[in-house]
């Protein structure tokens, strides 16, 4: 009789251990194994990778590749709009300035006028990001070009982060140029922009599109403000130059992420970057 119950004690002990051991395999799998982690987990962790609203601004090449001479476009302009509906930059060969705004992406030729873009259509050197304001301001009296961006040098709550900026306003006078299409073997930029239209406009309402990137980036992008203009009615506009401005309001998108791709082959691989260009980059600009 001990013996059969000895029996049955043992045969209960073994069913709760067997059944112990599959709660406790169980937990640990469920507690160590990626593959039941919540996506969703991660994305809140707080790092804000992968977050879906994160500020990220886009940059194909850089600005370096292109003063010297890196035309050739690279990446189709329906690739780039997956990275952003607003920003600047040029086209295959040099030919026009890129400006997009609210999801519409235009090239301002020589001749002034403002075309739609085709997906189709490449681009060497663009800056992108999805804009949403994230400081407004009101700009009551007027300015000119370095008066704005002291204006809004002084709204940055730091000058180490990159800002998307938004400046619809009414303007007493606008210059603005476009440079036409160069030919290989492409010359500097410096040398393209001596055959530049110049536009002046007068009177005119519109809105200028750009960046302000931190003085650390010289080589990658243009320290400082790169703007380009475009009219209220969407048909004419360029690269800024000099500006009168009456009065408006300023957006500024606040980016704390940057993104660059590079080109993988043609004339990027053997170009020599990284020299003191800047008496180049002040050609550029007048």
């Amino acid at each position: 009789m001990n013996k059969k119950i000895l029996l049955i004690f043992l045969i209960l002990l073994s069913i709760t251990l067997v059944s112990g051991c599959g709660s406790s395999a169980d937990n640990f799998s469920g507690n160590s194994g990626t593959t039941d982690v919540n996506p969703e987990s991660v994305e809140d962790s707080g790092s804000g990778v992968g977050n879906g609203d994160i500020d990220i601004l886009y940059q194909i090449s850089t600005i370096d590749a292109l003063l010297q001479g890196v035309y050739d476009g690279i990446l189709p302009v329906a690739a780039l709009e997956t990275h952003g509906d607003f920003g600047i930059g040029t086209f295959d060969g040099l030919e026009g300035e890129m400006l997009a705004l609210d999801g519409n992406y235009y090239q301002i030729k020589t001749d002034g006028i403002a075309y739609p873009v085709s997906g189709e259509m490449t681009t060497p050197f663009a800056t992108v990001t999805f804009f949403g304001a994230d400081e407004n301001f009101r700009l009551e009296e007027p300015a000119n070009l370095t008066e704005l961006e002291a204006f809004l040098d002084l709204k940055l709550p730091s000058e180490n982060l990159f800002y998307a900026v938004r400046v619809d306003g009414n303007f007493s006078y606008i210059k603005a140029r476009s440079v036409p299409r160069q030919e290989k073997p492409y010359p500097k930029l410096a040398d393209a922009v001596s055959t530049q239209s110049v536009f002046e406009f007068e009177n005119i309402s519109g809105t200028l599109v750009g960046f302000r990137t931190p003085e650390y980036v010289k080589g990658v992008n243009v320290p400082g403000y790169h703007l380009h203009f475009i009219t209220e009615d969407r048909r004419a506009g360029g690269h800024v130059l000099d500006l009168e401005m009456e009065n408006g309001d300023a957006s500024l998108d606040i980016t704390s992420a940057f993104f660059m791709e590079l080109p993988t082959s043609g004339d990027f691989y053997n170009v020599e970057l990284g020299q003191d260009l800047q008496a180049d980059m002040e050609k550029v600009e007048k």
